[in-house]
């Protein structure tokens, strides 16, 4: 039977926020899904046994006599399964891919690299860029990362470029380096680290500025070419369980691609939101036109300034020095008087911001010139956020991000598959702290969870927050721990909210968009391993089926 908390649910949402006639309804309602566990994700954590949808919404919560209630209606027998609403990523990366790219995010070796990229060269011609993505060293058999060298040997006529999971750095051939004008003696870029051996020479890798050094001579791909695998990528969400994204950043030039996409491909795509990449205010002004054509499937999101750069570099801006080095403790992306005239410029014109800030200093940093911002030109319901935060910033900085309602959307997935990166950059309570979910929240944050890309998807964020576990099985800063109905409405409402649409997705309530995810288990009662394996058996987007396993 529905329990006491959902019959409540059903009627207050029933009686004080939906205006449609019951009488009239009952005639139209589209879908019945029986039979099972209804995971609610309201704040109550109701639950049902069988929910009602009539066009792309919610209708009603219940039990079994939905059933012969509407027997007009489609009926989904659950068998037993777990039905929760679709997860919302408010971070990810998702791009069209060219034919000279290659996916690196499953390799295990060096040698491997060096075959794929073997392979792509006889496959274009001589002189042809060769892009790739995903490779890590702490999942290299080698257990070090790809060097200069390695990518001579495989593609010397080749110019090269191999970006790190993460996307905070990447290796270049020597054919790259010198078209791009790159030797031994080039000084080092502002916010960024050419990597040098022991004798000096360069070893291929450079540290957050490699786009703007070496990256930008890529050619741009059209978009004809990148249009498919964009589709492919942004459908294959779905299989994740992922109904709603945050695409964490592209720009005002490319924003009309996914313009285009979405009106081609109506409601057959995941919601999303795009951050852009802040330029300067007389562009911002110009493009602000783009935020009246928003829609329940695309809108523009937070405006994306990047304050630091990540660990993976390693780069981010930390408070103490990195673990084994005397002074240094990442960078800044740009200096202090620009990054707060861009927060301020960008608050001042009414943007909504979500700020790369990783590093502790970098954090704080920050939220002085949010706050600042706010108290000299206030703003209600502004919903600024911090995209990150890995290092624990001071409890007076958490304070001010409660007090000014600024918000973090976290990826504790991180401290899963960063492990090896944080054991050696990180000591102490940074170490053991690193993602927090448990501490901000204590303190009244609203945190959202998002996957970034490392990897996309929700399990493993799920099961770290839930278990604070490395790849290794190691527990860093239990105390961090949350619940698993925590875990799961911050991958859904709490993401809502980011985007100001809490009060149509996000739960599973009479009125809400009918975007849900069918599961074969109920994700708040599987061990921890079988949550890391825990596979979507359906997904409906405004109740449309979009996604079957093995289909």
């Amino acid at each position: 039977m529905i329990s006491d908390t959902s019959r409540h649910v059903r009627v207050a949402l029933l009686s004080a926020c939906l205006c449609w006639s019951t009488a009239s309804q009952a005639q139209e309602v589209d879908l019945v899904v029986y039979n099972g566990t209804i995971l609610v994700l309201d704040e109550k954590h109701s639950t049902a046994t069988a929910m009602a949808v009539t066009g792309n919404r919610i209708f009603e919560l219940g039990d079994a006599e939905l059933k012969s209630r509407y027997p007009n209606a489609t009926h989904l027998d659950l068998n037993g399964k777990t039905v929760m609403p679709g997860f919302n990523d408010t971070h990810v990366h998702i791009s069209g891919k060219a034919k000279r790219y290659i996916d690196l995010t499953k390799v295990t070796s060096i040698a491997e690299i060096r075959a794929l990229v073997t392979a792509k060269s006889k496959a274009l011609a001589p002189g042809e860029w060769i892009t790739g993505y995903g490779w890590s060293e702490d999942e290299l058999d080698e257990s070090r990362r790809p060097s200069i060298q390695d990518l001579d040997a495989a593609a010397p006529n080749n110019p090269t470029m191999l970006t790190r999971a993460g996307a905070h750095s990447a290796v270049f051939s020597s054919e790259a380096f010198r078209q791009a004008n790159i030797d031994a003696n080039t000084p080092e870029p502002d916010g960024g680290t050419i990597e040098r051996d022991a004798n000096g020479r360069l070893n291929g890798i450079i540290r957050e500025r490699h786009e703007e050094l070496v990256g930008k001579l890529v050619p741009i791909a059209a978009n004809e070419e990148l249009r498919p695998s964009l589709k492919s990528e942004l459908q294959n969400l779905f299989a994740l369980g992922i109904t709603s994204i945050t695409e964490a950043m592209t720009t005002i030039d490319y924003y009309p691609q996914w313009q285009q996409l979405y009106n081609d491909n109506p409601g057959q795509l995941p919601r999303a939101a795009v951050q852009v990449a802040y330029e300067d205010p007389q562009a911002m002004s110009k493009f602000r036109l783009k935020t009246l054509q928003s829609n329940d499937f695309l809108r523009i999101g937070a405006i994306k300034i990047f304050a630091d750069g990540g660990f993976t570099g390693p780069a981010a801006y930390t408070k103490r020095p990195y673990k084994g080095e005397d002074e240094y403790r990442g960078k800044l992306n740009m200096s202090r008087t620009e990054l707060r005239a861009k927060i301020r410029q960008a608050h001042r014109d009414g943007w909504q911001l979500g700020i790369h800030a990783i590093g502790d200093a970098a954090i704080e940093l920050v939220v002085v010139y949010l706050v600042e911002a706010l108290n000299d030109m206030p703003r209600e319901n502004h919903r600024h956020y911090l995209n990150h935060f890995t290092i624990m910033p001071s409890n007076q900085t958490m304070a001010d991000m409660a007090a000014n309602g600024i918000a973090i959307t976290q990826q504790p997935n991180f401290a899963y598959t960063l492990e090896g990166r944080y054991s050696e950059y990180l000591d102490g309570d940074r170490l053991q702290h690193n993602n927090p979910m448990a501490t901000p929240m204590a303190h009244g944050i609203h945190v959202a969870m998002s996957s970034d890309i490392l990897p996309l998807g929700p399990w493993v964020g799920i099961y770290t927050a839930t278990t604070r576990k490395g790849m290794s099985g190691q527990v860093y800063g239990q105390e961090e721990r949350i619940s698993r109905i925590d875990a799961l409405r911050a991958y859904t409402s709490k993401g809502a909210y980011l985007t100001r649409d809490e009060h149509q997705k996000g739960t599973l309530i009479p009125g809400m968009l009918a975007d849900f995810i069918v599961l074969p288990a109920n994700p708040l009662n599987v061990s921890d391993d079988e949550l890391l394996q825990l596979k979507v058996e359906q997904v409906f987007l405004g109740g449309q089926e979009v996604y079957t396993a093995n289909k």
